[in-house]
């Protein structure tokens, strides 16, 4: 009886004894088919070694090549392949090295222990040393390369410019950072992206797609050669070229006339909203901020008191100044404040609340107040039209009728007011614009009024300025541009933008103002350039219309000198705005530089040399014209 237990217990025994194997067998087998396990296997057996996609290019509107690659290498090291050979126990000969590589000593003993802390570190893989080596550093490079084991090279590409010209506009890239990482699980430490301009705003088009090789590793994560001889290599997928709409001859020309300035010049083709060039002053070379010039223009650019790196054209605000009286003029109109016959008197310098710059025949019509840029006019007008209807009779308890202003309709009206305003393109950021970093200009509200003066403490006199182009309202030059363009086209716009792939015709913007209104201000703007204050810049062989202005910015600052126009005036190509800050008057230099400009666009010559010269030599800002000594010189240093 007892011998058939202890032989039921054996059996016991032996059967857990053989299951115990075969459970731990089927977990292992289970773990190998189980995601997170094969990932780890697989990435301990194999390498995937990123290949680099060339960057699409960047034209210009005549096919023009703006944007192009260049090769540039990777130096690279693996860190349980180099030999320790100093006397301080440092990996390799690093005063050599650093010869070699052209870097302080410091640096090149500092980089080994910077990759040590990349994300996902192997002493056993490739590391990025030294980035954005040109092929003259590769060349000289690889000549010395045997003397230091652990290190290779790996291609990718740099961007190249053809033209020394619209840094603002094309944008740049650079190596992407952290935060960035953290939004963009496609990209990987050590990959490049596009930082403002078209550069930022069409990453995903240019950056095309990267391949990769799959490289075998053994069990010490040592590279062993490619997985079945490259069979799950994936080829890199070129990125997108982008047409730009840009003319870059243009653009050239016009940062000529704006060396020794600060300000902006943008300009735009009517019918279709393209921008054609976008100037912002001062400026650089794009290929400043290319590979390792990297880190020299970078703090000088960044640093400099003049800061080059804004764009004006998109970012600045100024006081349109006597150019927004255009836009005054369709907004009066349409609110039923004025007609095209409204008459109003101008006592010239002697006027009251606001003066004229000088005299002229009064009264005077709307026609003849935006040729001759009448400031008492415009304030007449929009007192008119925001206290339409705002003095009304009334009964006091004792049944006198009184005239009393009715704050309630004050406030509707300037409302309504602003909102057209915002419908030309004053106030906002375009909202469908592909153009990256666009600013708002400002137009106050009723809140903020009311806030300043008490609700019922401010009328039309309290913000008088706002008539004129003055007070709270502040403009971008690429809105000013805009207001060209609506005019020029007789009411409609196509919002500005720089992918000539990517038009926007098919949205068209329609301002909340009558298109019969527009008729009167094309012909003032075309007396302007034949009667007024811009009479001796007419474009040969050409009509143009336009506007000076002559903005303030502050007490005793030097007004900012602004111009609006277009031309031919029949049939507008171009549209354009001109700002150049702390100059004195529109029609001394922005008006000047705005027709060059268009003669520029429109010839594709330039017939007024000396204009030109003067132009181009003439320094209205000293800042500016220190920082383009000092850049030039570091250049110039270089070389």
């Amino acid at each position: 009886m007892n011998e058939d237990v202890y032989k039921d217990r054996k059996t016991i025994v032996f059967v857990i004894i053989g299951l115990v194997p075969l459970i731990y067998l089927i977990y292992i087998g289970v773990l190998q088919f189980s995601g997170d396990f094969k990932d780890s296997a697989e990435g301990n057996a194999f390498y995937h070694k990123i290949v680099y996609a060339p960057r699409g290019a960047i034209f210009d509107r005549n096919n023009k090549l703006l944007v192009y690659n260049q090769r540039t290498y990777d130096l690279l090291v693996t860190m349980d392949k180099v030999n320790i050979a100093d006397k301080n126990g440092n990996p390799i000969d690093t005063l050599a090295l650093s010869k070699l590589l052209n870097e302080d000593e410091n640096v090149v003993k500092a980089r080994f222990e910077s990759v040590k802390k990349v994300s996902g570190y192997s002493p056993c893989l490739p590391q990025r040393f030294m980035t954005e080596l040109l092929p003259e550093d590769y060349a000289k490079i690889m000549e010395q390369l045997w003397r230091f084991p652990g290190f290779s090279i790996q291609s990718r590409t740099l961007r190249k410019y053809k033209y020394d010209a619209a840094a603002h506009i094309l944008g740049y890239i650079r190596e992407i950072s952290q935060a960035q990482l953290n939004e963009k699980p496609t990209y990987r430490s050590g990959d490049y992206i596009g930082d403002t301009g078209i550069e930022g705003a069409y990453e995903e088009e240019l950056r095309g797609k990267n391949g990769e090789e799959i490289q075998l590793r053994d069990v010490r994560g040592r590279i062993k050669g490619k997985y079945q001889d490259g069979k799950y290599d994936v080829r890199p997928v070129e990125g997108s070229n982008i047409i730009s709409t840009i003319d870059i001859d243009l653009q050239i020309f016009a940062e000529q006339l704006l060396k020794g300035k600060r300000g902006s010049v943008v300009a735009i083709e009517p019918s279709t909203g393209e921008v054609l060039c976008m100037v912002s002053s001062p400026s650089w070379n794009p290929e400043y901020l290319v590979g390792r010039n990297r880190r020299i223009y970078y703090p000088i650019l960044v640093n400099d008191k003049s800061k080059p790196l804004i764009n004006r054209a998109i970012q600045a605000q100024y006081p349109p100044g006597s150019t927004f009286k255009t836009l005054q003029a369709l907004v009066c109109q349409q609110m039923g404040g004025i007609t095209e016959q409204t008459l109003f008197p101008c006592n010239g310098p002697s006027s009251y609340p606001i003066k004229c710059t000088h005299y002229h025949g009064s009264p005077v019509s709307l026609e003849g107040a935006i040729e001759q840029s009448c400031n008492p006019y415009f304030w007449q007008a929009y007192k008119a039209t925001i206290e339409k209807g705002c003095y009304v009779k009334k009964k006091n308890k004792r049944g006198v009728e009184k005239i009393q202003f009715d704050h309630a309709r004050f406030h509707a009206n300037y409302d309504r007011w602003r909102n057209i305003m915002f419908s030309l393109g004053m106030g906002f950021a375009f909202s469908d614009s592909d153009i990256p970093g666009l600013k708002d200009g400002a137009i106050s509200s009723i809140k903020t009024y009311s806030k300043i003066y008490g609700d019922k403490g401010w009328r039309a006199l309290t913000i008088r300025s706002n008539s004129i182009g003055q007070g709270e309202v502040l403009v971008t030059p690429i809105q000013l541009a805009n207001a060209a363009s609506i005019i020029a086209n007789g009411g409609w716009y196509i919002t500005p933008h720089v992918n000539k792939n990517d038009s926007l015709l098919s949205r068209k913007h329609f301002p909340d103002v009558d298109r019969k209104y527009f008729a009167v201000v094309q012909r003032g703007m075309w007396r302007v350039c034949q009667y007024g204050t811009g009479r001796h810049y007419q474009i040969p062989g050409y009509d143009m219309c336009g506007k000076t202005g002559t903005a303030d910015n502050g007490r005793n600052a030097t007004p900012h000198s602004v111009f609006i126009g277009y031309a031919p005036a029949d049939n507008p190509k171009i549209a354009i705005a001109v700002i150049i800050e702390n100059a004195g008057f529109g029609a001394t230099w922005a008006n000047p530089i705005a027709s060059l400009c268009m003669e520029k666009y429109l010839t594709r010559e330039c017939s007024r040399q000396d204009l030109y010269d003067r132009m181009v030599e003439s320094v209205t800002n000293a800042e500016v014209r220190d920082f383009e000594n000092r850049i030039n010189s570091v250049m110039n240093d270089g070389k």
